[in-house]
């Protein structure tokens, strides 16, 4: 039996789906601003607020990240954002203090900063994601959107010290997909240290392979998708968006990952 304590909040989080086909309609002004404040009221390494993002609202560009996505449905998207991790502005900041942006004192980018910028700017998508689910909204994160980095910095014009996270697209939803299942907890929460064998941590694989392997199946019988422990083999020698290539355009955006 379950012991889940409720609320509104709680309930919001525990029904999250993916949503990918939303009613055509415009969202009101007010809604678009309370979720852009509800995002910059996220967690922010060090106040830095070294995140932005970006709205797209031109026709012609959401097509361009359909095509860049792979994904026709991110065109129709009634309300749709990438989120860049920003150093620019902080480094426009610091310069017009007097900081010697291209010198080696410059720290703003290096590979800590790449990496809590990029944190913060997940935190602030992800605040956002869960107040439209609140207002009723439905959601989709588009990590697709990195299917080609140079392009998208092209697209959105993203200047020296940016690098583009990840984008959501949001709307009045026009479907009701199940609940994707979740991995056992026994399986992510560990108490005081990590498991001490692999058999422990496994330990709940098998019926987990089983319930996702049941969900794919239910949400479209003619598709044959892979258990979950296939999936993970899979990606796992799936080249991808790999580290490299972050690191090359990384460095052509200004960042030093290597210190």
């Amino acid at each position: 039996m379950s012991n889940i304590l409720h609320n509104a909040t709680v309930d919001t989080l525990l029904e999250r789906r993916s949503i990918r086909k939303f009613k055509p309609k415009p969202l009101p002004d007010d809604v678009v601003e309370t979720l852009e404040t509800v995002a910059q009221h996220a967690a922010s390494s060090q106040f830095l607020n070294d995140w932005s993002a970006i709205r797209v609202t031109e026709p012609a560009a959401k097509k361009r990240l359909a095509e860049i996505g792979g994904q026709p449905y991110i065109a129709t998207a009634p309300l749709l954002y990438v989120f860049v991790l920003d150093e620019h502005r902080n480094a426009a900041i610091a310069a017009r203090k007097g900081v010697e942006v291209a010198s080696d004192a410059f720290t703003l980018n290096g590979s800590y900063r790449f990496t809590q910028a990029q944190n913060d700017a997940v935190l602030a998508l992800h605040a956002m994601e869960t107040a439209a689910y609140s207002l009723g909204l439905g959601c989709v994160i588009l990590s697709s959107l990195l299917n080609d980095v140079p392009a998208l910095i092209d697209l959105l014009n993203l200047p020296e010290y940016t690098y583009p996270v990840l984008g959501i697209a949001i709307g009045k939803p026009d479907q009701e997909p199940a609940i994707k299942p979740r991995m056992p907890r026994s399986m992510q929460f560990f108490e005081n240290e990590y498991p001490s064998s692999d058999e422990k941590l496994l330990s709940g694989l098998d019926s987990f392979d089983a319930e996702v392997h049941k969900y794919y199946d239910l949400r479209d019988t003619e598709r044959p998708v892979d258990v979950f422990s296939d999936q993970i083999a899979a990606n796992a020698i799936d080249e991808g968006v790999n580290a490299k290539a972050v690191a090359v355009q990384a460095k052509r955006q200004g960042f030093r990952l290597e210190r």
